[in-house]
């Protein structure tokens, strides 16, 4: 009667029936590593994730185990990041009863687990680490809650830093029969049972009804919200270009729909003119500034003066006849008949009885009598 009352609520008001999916072993048959192998074709890393563990000795063929250490390391890789509950562990008993006289016990104090998204523990969170456990007290197995996203389960222990405690052994091993990771198989999901859908915009690790990362271009706690402000990327970290008219930019991208202020360019506007360029677009071009220097970006001015032959603010203007050199600052010679308005040469000949590249030498006509002797000088 209760079934058919809850498919009926669940067909036909969907939205006050969340959806609930088991959590299921991300880890099954998964690929694994550890820092070192015990015995050979006996103890590899993938035994641990075999989903096989009735027999709980090392030589079972059913459990990892690394090599005698000062640390031992095991991880899987779940192929993806998964929303992750809970690791279960069932740590290696010789088949033997568990209790403070199992010599397996010592092997196992000190544990650490973390969640990372690398293959690399300290970039991950540390979801358990034992401090507290004795021979007598150390669960077997044990199940490990782990509220987090991430791709890489990693079993962790040391004995770097001796006195060790009380019943730990002298070496850090692995010896792990099974690891289970129990979470959503889905990335969209997580929550208890994995009944919660993520957050339209969150990168789906949700805790305390937070989403820890945001998508690109929204924020807020559960990452409803654009960015704003004049910023824009992820975590709205990123500030906006110089859009025109002062319109926000893109709150995702950063990119300028309506183009860019004056001046500047790029699809984000974050880019001052270049390659002599200046105006709207950067579609108009430099003038002959000095020693080549580029124009302002916004209005083409030249700031340090022009070169030899071109004056005014954007150095485009050319000298007026008479005039020639920076900023058209020198005159030409009074002998010429027009000077290069760039080395104030007289390009277009001097005024009679004058000679010279600057007109600057007075020319002479030499008269000569009838017996060939030279007479006088006309200047």
């Amino acid at each position: 009667m209760y079934a058919v009352v809850l498919l009926v609520c669940c067909s036909w008001v969907a939205l006050l029936c969340p959806s609930v999916q088991a959590y299921e072993n991300l880890a099954l048959k998964k690929p694994a590593w550890q820092s070192s192998t015990d015995i050979s074709g006996y103890t590899e890393a993938e035994r641990a994730v075999d989903g096989r563990y009735t027999d709980l000795s090392v030589l079972g063929g059913q459990c990892a185990a690394s090599g005698r250490g000062q640390t031992a390391e095991w991880r899987v890789d779940l192929g993806g990041v998964k929303y992750i509950h809970h690791v279960f562990i069932q740590y290696a008993t010789g088949n033997e009863v568990w209790d403070e006289n199992n010599f397996w016990t010592t092997f196992f104090l000190g544990t650490s687990v973390y969640i990372s998204n690398t293959t690399n523990k300290e970039d991950g969170v540390l979801c358990f680490r034992d401090t507290i456990y004795t021979p007598a007290t150390i669960p077997n197995p044990v199940n490990i809650t782990c509220p987090y996203l991430g791709r890489y389960v990693i079993y962790y222990n040391n004995r770097t830093h001796p006195p060790y405690p009380e019943g730990y052994s002298e070496y850090a091993y692995t010896v792990l029969c099974e690891v289970e990771v129990y979470g959503c198989p889905t990335p969209e999901r997580y929550g208890e049972n994995c009944s919660l859908l993520c957050p339209e915009n969150c990168n789906c690790d949700v805790i305390g009804n937070t989403c820890v990362e945001c998508v690109s271009g929204y924020k807020g706690h559960l990452c409803y919200e654009e960015c704003d402000d004049h910023t824009y990327g992820l975590e709205c970290n990123n500030s906006c270009g110089k859009c025109s008219a002062g319109v926000k930019c893109d709150h995702v991208t950063g990119s300028c729909q309506n183009g860019c202020i004056v001046g500047m360019y790029g699809d984000r506007c974050d880019k001052e003119c270049d390659n002599k360029t200046y105006g709207l677009d950067c579609r108009e071009s430099c003038g002959n500034c000095s020693n080549g220097e580029p124009c302002h970006h916004v209005n083409g001015n030249c700031q340090f003066g022009c070169d030899d032959g071109v004056f005014g603010l954007k150095c485009i203007t050319v000298c007026p006849t008479g005039r020639y050199g920076a900023n058209c600052a020198k005159t030409c010679g009074p002998n010429c008949q027009g000077c290069n308005r760039l080395n104030g040469v007289c390009e277009f000949g001097c005024h009679p009885e004058w000679t010279g590249s600057y007109c600057e030498k007075r020319s002479f006509t030499i008269i000569w009598n009838d017996r060939g002797d030279e007479t006088h000088l006309i200047g």
